[in-house]
């Protein structure tokens, strides 16, 4: 029987994950829709438009991995894309100039990945990536 997750890890999880998605959904949605504003963004950032999509359904998927039961592989890579996309949208913008604030907002967005990742329960967590042997070895 998995170890119980204490309810404040629980609630920290939850709050945590929910605001990811929230904010994940709401940008992959305005993505997709290539709303004006945001191919406005993309595009002087020196990135094509089109990316506003690839990167919109990428959210889209992203939350959709983080908010289903199970699959602990499919979760660690969609927390590895936010990584990827939230630190590369900070560096872009610190690097084309943009006001702190732009530089800011993702990673705030990142850090609320990574609370939701240290918190996940037992159930949303890959586990082992070594099998008891290997890591005995290593160890050695």
């Amino acid at each position: 029987m998995p170890a119980r997750t204490p309810p404040a890890r629980t609630v920290a999880y939850w709050t945590t994950t929910g605001l990811l998605a929230l904010a994940m959904t709401a940008g992959g949605v305005m993505d997709v829709t290539q709303a004006p504003d945001i191919v406005a963004g993309i595009v002087h950032l020196g990135y094509p438009a089109h990316l506003a999509t690839i990167l919109g359904a990428w959210k889209l998927l992203g939350v959709a991995a983080l908010l289903a039961p199970g699959l602990p592989r499919l979760k660690e890579w969609a927390y590895a894309g936010f990584l990827f996309n939230l630190t590369g949208a900070a560096i872009s913008h610190a690097i084309s100039g943009d006001p702190v604030a732009n530089v800011v907002t993702p990673l705030v967005l990142l850090t609320l990945a990574l609370a939701s990742w240290a918190t996940r329960p037992e159930g949303r967590r890959l586990g082992d990536v070594l099998p008891t042997s290997a890591r005995d070895m290593a160890a050695a």
